[in-house]
């Protein structure tokens, strides 16, 4: 299935011809009716005589409504470009057609109607050669002529067998799994609820689909599909449709909303677009100028910057950054148009290279227009690797939408970037499930591992007995989600940048190194806990004999060993302890805290605090006030 558009000056017969070649009368509003003049978009439907079905959008041509004409030109395969015989090329015309350049419109058909009111062959055959001279240059100045009259009939068959050839050259439409329906009409009916139509872009749609309404993010369901007033239960891409929509409110819904699956086009506020200014346009395009921008059926108000220059003149081409005062969802490769709010003019358009930049540009970066332009060249490793560029460590099954492929595609060029060097892959952890593959760009793993690097030295001499940064405060403060906090160690660790030890990460090469006079404390510290054995001075008057960093210096290097909050052993007399109470519970079988208590001659103080230690550690078991050996023991 195929769109096929018309264009042209205002009475110079579109609607009269769409409702010659198929019956149906486009103008549907009573103001068109009654004005006879085509004010907003029309639609119809053709299948031709070898089965070929197309359905046709009938625009706007007065000057007036030039807005309502963009909206139906960005589905369009093909354009009947209507020009009346008896007056020829008009100043609509004229902006139609350049309207069309921009939009990459390029399969057409001049249409000359009212060729009943030209007697003159002669006649005939200028208006042609002055249309081609408008059309000179732009991609349908090849474009076969066919004159009609759609008041007589005569020319109409022509014009039927010469769409049927056309529409053979047109490829179909991708199908790349993303699909999207740019709304241009929106009503309620009876019974039904909400409808919108469009034309389907990419991807398909079948009835029962949930969906949501982009940018807005409003969610429904499919209720039910229409293609020509024919029920279908899935639509493919290039289909114009009527989606009825459940759950969604008629009011909730406008025109350049875009139907799709939820979070496959996330909404932007900002674009890079290669732009050509028309030659014919009366100002250059400046540098953050006020415009107003048509992309799909969308329309937005922005400011232009204009990258690495500041304007771009008539018939010259250059690449800027759009910044929308609201969102939009557009694509790479979508076609847009500018224009200029006031006086309205049609000012220029071109061609989507980021969808989603992540940023503004430096306006003067020269590597910002190479990058764009290979973009916009369609390299899918470039598209990627643009997508995860910035972004940190980021799973795949995050990028494909700002990359615009599928997830097995972008797996598979995920891979191929990181055999590359481009890319750095990660490892997520167990149970990760497809879409889990983790990656960042170069640039980036390079500037989260120096500032990890920076971080870790600062912290190092501000607390310079101490292994490391706790984990837990290391990941808050580099603001990564647990998964990826837990990649990022591992990937550090392998490139021995780091180590983790007791819950704390530091630099590999870095040792904790007391001072002289800490060296001092540490040493009468230890002579006295060592002294005291099995009955030594509390935590608390420790921390205040040699302070804190010290004491934690202690417990990290195992010269004490904590086990309680109140109570701490040297390292030897803990060692004692927990193998003498084993080897107590092997000959005993069992051994109360009395027992215990007296086998080391200690105090219950003490010797509680140690069995509830064991206890957690699975080396003692308590029943009542008895102690058995655990699971955990290492003796039998």
């Amino acid at each position: 299935m195929h769109v096929v558009g018309t264009a042209g000056h205002v009475d110079h017969g579109k609607s009269t011809l769409v409702q010659a070649l198929t019956g149906i009368n486009p103008d549907r509003l009573r103001e068109e009716v009654e004005r006879q003049m085509t004010i907003d978009l029309g639609f119809a439907w053709l299948t031709l005589a070898d089965g070929q079905s197309l359905g046709i959008v009938d625009v706007p041509g007065h000057r007036d409504f030039i807005e309502n004409m963009l909206a139906g030109v960005g589905g369009m395969d093909a354009v009947l470009l209507v020009v009346a015989a008896d007056e020829g090329v008009m100043p609509q015309t004229r902006e139609h057609v350049a309207i069309l350049d921009l939009l990459g419109v390029e399969q057409g058909i001049i249409v000359l109607t009212k060729s009943d009111l030209v007697e003159d062959a002669d006649w005939l055959r200028l208006v042609e050669a002055d249309v081609r001279s408008v059309l000179a240059g732009s991609g349908l100045e090849n474009a076969p002529a066919v004159a009609v009259s759609a008041r007589t009939g005569e020319g109409l068959d022509g014009l039927v067998r010469a769409l049927s050839a056309l529409l053979k050259e047109i490829p179909a439409r991708q199908d790349r799994g993303r699909p999207r329906l740019p709304v241009d009409r929106v009503f309620s009916m009876a019974g039904f609820g909400t409808v919108v139509t469009g034309t389907l872009l990419d991807g398909s749609l079948g009835t029962g689909e949930e969906v949501e309404l982009a940018p807005s993010g409003v969610a429904g369901r499919i209720r039910g599909l229409q293609t020509h007033k024919q029920r279908i239960e899935r639509a493919f891409p290039g289909s114009r449709l009527a989606v009825n929509l459940s759950g969604v409110d008629v009011g909730a819904v406008h025109r350049g909303d875009v139907v799709c699956h939820a979070g496959s086009y996330p909404p932007t506020r900002l674009l890079d677009a290669k732009v050509r200014c028309l030659k014919d346009a009366s100002t250059p395009i400046s540098h953050n100028q006020e415009v107003k921008l048509f992309v799909g059926t969308a329309q937005r108000l922005g400011r232009i910057r204009v990258l690495h220059q500041d304007r771009v003149r008539p018939g010259e081409e250059a690449w800027v950054q759009l910044v929308l005062r609201e969102p939009v969802v557009a694509a790479r490769g979508d076609r847009l148009v500018l224009r200029r709010p006031s006086p309205a003019e049609t000012l220029g358009g071109g061609t989507i290279g980021e969808a989603h930049p992540r940023r503004l540009h430096r306006r003067r970066d020269a590597e910002v227009p190479r990058v764009l332009d290979r973009l916009l060249r369609g390299d899918p490793q470039d598209g990627l690797l643009e997508a995860a560029r910035g972004r940190g460590p980021v799973f795949l099954r995050d990028l494909v939408g700002a990359a615009e492929m599928d997830l097995e595609h972008a797996t598979e060029l995920g891979q191929a970037l990181v055999d590359s060097g481009r890319l750095r892959e990660l490892r997520p952890g167990t149970g990760s499930a497809s879409g889990d593959n983790l990656v960042v760009d170069a640039a980036g793993w390079q500037e989260l591992t120096e500032r990890t690097r920076r971080m870790l030295r600062e912290y190092h001499a501000a607390f310079p007995l101490r292994p490391g940064v706790p984990r837990e405060e290391l990941k808050s403060k580099l603001g990564l989600e647990a998964r990826v906090f837990a990649a990022c160690l591992g990937a550090w660790a392998d490139d021995g940048f780091l180590s983790e030890s007791a819950g704390a990460v530091g630099l590999t090469e870095y040792r904790p190194t007391p001072t002289s006079d800490e060296q001092a404390a540490i040493d009468r510290t230890l002579r006295r806990v060592n002294a005291a054995r099995f009955a030594p001075p509390s935590a608390r008057d420790l921390v205040d004999q040699v302070g804190e960093e010290v004491f934690a210096f202690l417990i990290a290097s195992g010269a004490l060993v904590p086990v309680s909050a109140e109570v701490v052993f040297g390292a030897d007399a803990y060692a004692a302890l927990v193998e003498g109470v084993q080897d107590l519970l092997a000959r005993e079988g069992q051994a109360t805290v009395a027992k215990i208590r007296d086998e080391f001659d200690t105090s219950r103080k003490y010797i509680l605090a140690l069995l509830e230690h064991l206890d957690a550690l699975g080396i003692t078991v308590r029943a009542g006030d008895l102690r058995m050996l655990g699971p955990r023991s290492g003796k039998s």
